[in-house]
């Protein structure tokens, strides 16, 4: 893609952070609309390792994921000819922004932030100046390459809302120098529940493994799991997620992976039993893993290569935000 392509395009910005295995809920929930982002904006897609540390995780733990992650998005359908695709301790901009505008951010502001609460109360014993100042750093990864548009959870517009703060208040006091990036909610990919316990989440932190079918696993195991989903007591194959959530989540997988409304996935299975229900999900899951395990193989396999398309994302991000941190530098004063 020429550069005067990319100046006719808006941008997105969207990262995920290596913490742990991929499941189906990502799959499901955001992997859809990466795609479909790629098709609609330039974007740049981060492998978001530095937010990492702000847990603690063993260090032979992140390489995997880091590496896992960065062959999934590919795996699933990223085109690093089309996007940018990186890791973000590759981009030292990243950090460099971050700190700057930490001066830029109150003390209060990052206070207030939920998630800062949430992760303090969970785990008392480690709250670090890292995970303090998480929505700052973010900031940068935002701002740094002047995104338009960063897809979004609920959970995470807070956050966002700050980055808005943050270069409002750099660009009034210096001038214009950030795009104040918007919130895109997608429309989901439903949420996935567990299947030992379809209340909740599914979820990397996920305490029963048998609730998680993770994006490796194989068709035995991703079987097993499916016939020993929980259900009910009933017989009738009901979207209700009230008094139904077992047999519900088990039809929004289906219906997901197919590309079918809830009312048609409903309709395959008049007159079927739960039994038959779990295992034609099984096999509708491992047909859709199957290929997008292949070419993860593929691209996790081939060392070589993969390190030469992480050089090249980080090239790609680095000549970006070398840009806008020259820019930022130069305004602040830094000689």
């Amino acid at each position: 893609m020429t550069n005067d392509n990319i100046s006719q395009q808006k941008t997105v910005l969207s990262a995920m952070k290596p913490s742990g295995n991929l499941h189906l809920g990502n799959l499901i929930g955001a992997a859809k609309n990466w795609l479909k982002m790629q098709e609609d904006y330039f974007c740049y897609y981060a492998v978001a390792d530095l937010h990492s540390i702000t847990e603690e995780i063993l260090p032979k733990d992140l390489r995997e994921y880091t590496l896992d992650l960065f062959c999934w998005f590919m795996a699933i359908g990223i085109d690093p000819n089309k996007s940018v695709l990186f890791v973000q301790s590759h981009v030292p901009q990243h950090s460099e922004l971050a700190w700057t505008l930490n001066c830029f951010t109150q003390y209060g502001e990052s206070k207030r932030m939920t998630q800062f609460k949430d992760k303090s109360a969970k785990n008392p014993d480690n709250i670090n100046l890292g995970l303090f100042s998480y929505p700052t750093l973010m900031a940068a990864d935002i701002l740094l390459y002047g995104a338009h548009y960063v897809p979004i959870g609920k959970d995470q517009k807070q956050h966002l809302e700050l980055a808005r703060t943050i270069a409002n208040r750099f660009n009034n006091r210096y001038s214009p120098t950030f795009v104040e990036p918007e919130g895109i909610f997608p429309k989901l990919g439903a949420k996935v529940y567990s299947l030992s316990d379809p209340t909740k989440k599914m979820g990397k932190s996920e305490n029963d493994p048998k609730g998680v079918v993770l994006l490796k696993d194989d068709p035995a195991s991703v079987e097993r799991k499916f016939k020993s989903a929980v259900t009910d007591s009933e017989t009738s194959i009901k979207y209700n997620p009230t008094k139904k959530p077992g047999i519900s989540n088990l039809l929004v997988i289906y219906a997901e992976l197919l590309g079918l409304d809830i009312k048609t996935a409903e309709k395959h299975f008049d007159s079927k039993s739960y039994a038959e229900l779990k295992e034609i999900v099984a096999k509708v899951v491992i047909d859709c893993l199957t290929p997008l395990q292949q070419k993860y193989n593929s691209f996790r396999g081939d060392k070589d290569n993969l390190a030469s398309l992480m050089k090249q994302g980080a090239d790609k991000a680095s000549f970006v935000a070398r840009k806008t941190l020259s820019k930022v530098y130069r305004k602040v004063g830094f000689v």
